[in-house]
């Protein structure tokens, strides 16, 4: 495997969070097709799995291009965990159904604000490339939503097999907003109408938070009681420390790319 160096650029290194989660994500994703609870939902989340894997070489591409990284097929495929900076919450199994789909819910939320974002950068490459994905985020956030207000007010078993999965996903979903070194940099660049357009992790997860927690007040859930707002943050993924499901999940991953990493497919 390549142990080139993590990109020190702040532009760099945020790009590459989003493309690494993209990738770990669209990867757990695809693991449903032919098991989804009905025949939609196994459509669903393999078109899902199969955007997110195309946004991640969309990144990985960029990175290539302009930042110096690697070709998209060995940064994406030939690299250890360590040099991985992908959140917790992406590579975690797929569990059952509940647990996907709180995940899905929370995750690609957060996506579509930092999609939202980055369409305000300067550079007009990537100010295109955020605007023509966060469209593509908005047909997930619909389906999350459709199916989250559906089972938490649907019989008290999806109810409570929902509110189980809440629990266990947003330690994790609010790791997706860890503090990393080049950040401040990052929030001093300014955007096209000559405002900052990256707020920060701090201020990201805010929005997100918010706009969840009134959504699930909306669906009849109670917050409080729930406790998220006590929760701790897992974090260690943008600093290159993961799950114990990481390393198994990219040896699957990467098992035909590693039978000849220099081969033109």
């Amino acid at each position: 495997m390549t142990n080139q160096p993590l990109p020190t650029a702040p532009l760099a290194r945020y790009l590459l969070h989003l493309a690494d989660d993209q990738l770990v994500m669209g990867h757990r994703n695809s693991e449903w097709t032919g098991l989804g609870p009905i025949l939609e939902e196994d459509i669903a989340f393999s078109s899902i799995a199969q955007d997110q894997v195309g946004h991640a070489l969309a990144f990985y591409e960029y990175l290539n291009q302009e930042c110096g990284l690697a070709d998209p097929d060995q940064t994406a495929f030939n690299r250890p965990e360590s040099l991985m900076v992908s959140s917790w919450l992406v590579e975690q199994p797929i569990g059952d159904y509940a647990f996907s789909l709180v995940r899905h819910w929370c995750y690609d939320q957060a996506v579509y604000l930092r999609y939202e974002s980055l369409s305000q950068i300067q550079d007009p490459a990537l100010q295109a490339l955020a605007t023509k994905l966060r469209g593509e985020v908005k047909y997930h956030t619909f389906h999350a939503n459709t199916w989250m207000k559906s089972l938490l007010q649907g019989s008290e078993e999806s109810r409570l097999r929902m509110l189980t999965a809440l629990k266990e996903v947003w330690p994790m979903a609010l790791g997706l907003f860890e503090s990393w070194s080049g950040e401040k940099a990052l929030m001093e660049q300014v955007g096209h109408a000559g405002q900052p357009w990256y707020p920060g992790e701090r201020h990201l997860q805010q929005h997100w938070q918010a706009g969840a927690l009134e959504s699930l007040v909306l669906w009849s859930v109670d917050v409080e009681a729930l406790g998220l707002h006590k929760v701790e943050p897992v974090l260690g993924g943008r600093q290159g420390y993961h799950s114990e499901h990481l390393a198994s999940m990219l040896e699957e991953m990467t098992a035909v790319f590693r039978l000849d990493p220099q081969a033109e497919w």
